[in-house]
């Protein structure tokens, strides 16, 4: 399994924290669960309060323009961040919903700053978190900690498309991003699944009777990405 690549600065210390009476919270969420190739991926944020960014909405919301600009702002701002992701190789032997919530886990314990609270969008929590969670449906559009994370993972999967692109560009990742669409799908039965390709989703599954499709299969990328400390 690939080691953690870790870098930038955060901010503030668990004690400049406590010492300010702040209670910290982390937003997390993900994106890329209902693509039909690559990793999942997901963020964790816990903003500072006396560096506000302003347009902080759901990643979906937002132009790619506009979520690259605000990723920007977030990683430079907040007081700790971290990207993780769970691979195609995990979401084929745990399932889609159990990758994520790995990718979850993997994002909240790489934050080098300890928050007192986690709130995660969605109905459900990551087992294993290293303080008290709440699930908060809709929580990319209400929560700026979980919009923050929202797009944090967002553009990570983005960028993460663009790379299967350049290894694998007769299907045209940086087109569809991985979704079901007409193109990705003409794609798909032309040239058959990928190595990046997940086989336990129906559209992929159904093409594999073919065994001489498919490319080479490539390197992961690194698990989670974070603000270290100095």
């Amino acid at each position: 399994m690939a080691q953690p690549d870790l870098f930038d600065t955060p901010a503030c210390s668990d004690a400049d924290a406590a010492a300010s009476g702040r209670t910290l919270t982390a937003g997390v969420d993900e994106a890329g669960r209902g693509p039909l190739a690559g990793p999942v991926y997901a963020a964790a944020v816990i903003l500072d309060p006396d560096r506000p960014i302003e347009g902080l909405d759901d990643s979906k919301k937002l132009s790619p323009e506009r979520r690259e600009f605000l990723a920007g702002q977030i990683r430079e701002r907040a007081l700790a961040w971290a990207v993780a992701h769970a691979s195609v190789e995990e979401i084929e032997r745990l399932n889609i919903l159990q990758a994520t919530m790995l990718a979850m886990r993997r994002a909240c314990l790489a934050l080098t700053t300890a928050p007192a609270l986690i709130l995660v969008d969605g109905n459900r929590l990551p087992t294993g978190l290293p303080c008290s969670a709440r699930a908060l449906v809709g929580g990319d559009a209400l929560e700026p900690a979980i919009s923050a994370a929202s797009i944090l993972a967002k553009t990570a999967r983005d960028a993460c498309c663009l790379d299967l692109h350049a290894r694998y560009p007769q299907y045209a990742f940086n087109r569809h991003k991985g979704y079901g669409t007409a193109l990705h799908m003409a794609r798909l039965a032309e040239f058959g699944p990928c190595p990046e390709h997940r086989r336990g989703f129906a559209p992929v599954r159904r093409l594999l009777g073919d065994p001489g499709r498919g490319a080479a299969p490539a390197a992961g990328a690194p698990e989670t990405q974070r603000k270290d400390p100095a």
